[in-house]
């Protein structure tokens, strides 16, 4: 797959020629938006056939999810989606996508991933079209604010500050993950006497670097060795000094691990997770929408009859990501303060 893998969320910073290659597949994708590229039609009975990790390559093979469209929770939404008969996904997946969330895939036409993905799932609970849109980062919340966009699934953290502007469904913890070598038993559950004597990457400039230090700092407070924090300039670079022993850990955003395993094989595995939100809070990602749109609770009632109805776990299985998943969708649950937003 000629796919960029982001050292950071959202975007990468060292651009390669085969990202290169996907920026070009993404501005072209961009031009449009795609129309329920992903969904067949639906059966008489309101059931959807919806198609997921679609043209996304050996690695994530396309499964096939069916939905039923609820009437209930159609009857929650605001009349004017309704009758437009669609539903409007936002991405903010430009310039070079960040799998396994949002990317394009083989064909280099559609935008497929986990978030289109669950945005699909969510419109055939509506009984809706789902169109995908994609921009940059910042363009995508001028999309929601603008109302062209009706909801944001871009892997989007749900902070204080944001809720100043919009409402928030959540769907997935936002976890990084300490990756090691597939045959390495170490077992990490936030406890950061585990790292001591380690060897460990990280993204310069990021969250997880953040947290990485204040471990070592612990560490060393309580006179013990610490952390030998090493820095990359890209994930090339990272997996092949993991592979090669160079280095013992590396701590970054949990979906890109989840990717880099699939793609892997057994090379690689995930010791454990931790919110990025640090040890006080779990982190959210959370499906966004404008301020009382009126969207927030139909958005959460849709996840969560995804969630009882087994669909969102094997949309999760797909990707992967079954260690991020939920027990349930909330309404604008406590997010990142203010001083961490």
């Amino acid at each position: 797959m000629s796919l960029v893998r982001p050292l950071t969320r959202p975007f990468v910073r060292n651009i390669s020629v085969a990202a290169t290659a996907a920026t070009l597949a993404l501005s072209l994708a961009a031009c449009g938006s795609t129309k329920g590229e992903a969904a067949a039609a639906a059966d008489t009975d309101g059931t959807t056939h919806v198609k997921i990790a679609v043209a996304a390559g050996d690695s994530y093979p396309t499964a096939t999810i069916d939905v039923a469209t609820q009437e209930k929770i159609r009857d929650e939404l605001p009349k004017d989606l309704v009758k437009s008969g669609k539903l409007v996904i936002g991405e903010g997946a430009l310039p070079t996508g960040f799998p396994p969330l949002a990317f394009v895939g083989d064909d280099d036409t559609t935008i497929t991933g986990a978030e289109p993905d669950l945005g699909r799932l969510v419109a055939a609970v509506f009984g809706l079209e789902p169109e995908i849109t994609n921009a940059t980062w910042d363009n995508l919340f001028v999309g929601i604010d603008s109302g062209k966009t009706d909801v944001g699934f871009s892997n989007i953290t749900d902070t204080e500050k944001r809720k100043e502007k919009y409402d928030f469904a959540s769907y997935r913890q936002d976890n990084l993950g300490l990756a090691v070598k597939g045959d390495n038993q170490l077992d990490f559950t936030g406890d950061p006497a585990v790292l001591d004597g380690l060897t460990v990457a990280v993204g310069a400039g990021t969250n997880q670097e953040k947290i990485l230090v204040e471990f070592n700092d612990k560490l060393k407070a309580a006179g013990k060795e610490g952390i030998d924090i090493k820095y990359y300039s890209d994930n090339t670079a990272i997996w092949t000094a993991l592979e090669s022993g160079q280095i013992d850990a590396y701590f970054g955003p949990n979906p890109g691990i989840a990717y880099e395993e699939a793609q892997t094989g057994d090379k690689f595995r995930t010791a454990g997770t931790y919110s990025g939100a640090g040890a006080s809070l779990q982190g959210l990602i959370a499906a966004t929408v404008k301020k009382d749109s009126g969207l927030a609770q139909p958005v959460a009632d849709a996840i969560n009859f995804l969630i009882e109805n087994g669909q969102y776990a094997e949309w999760l299985k797909t990707y992967n990501l079954t260690n991020e998943a939920v027990a349930k969708s909330e309404v604008n649950p406590a997010g990142l303060p203010l001083d961490n937003s």
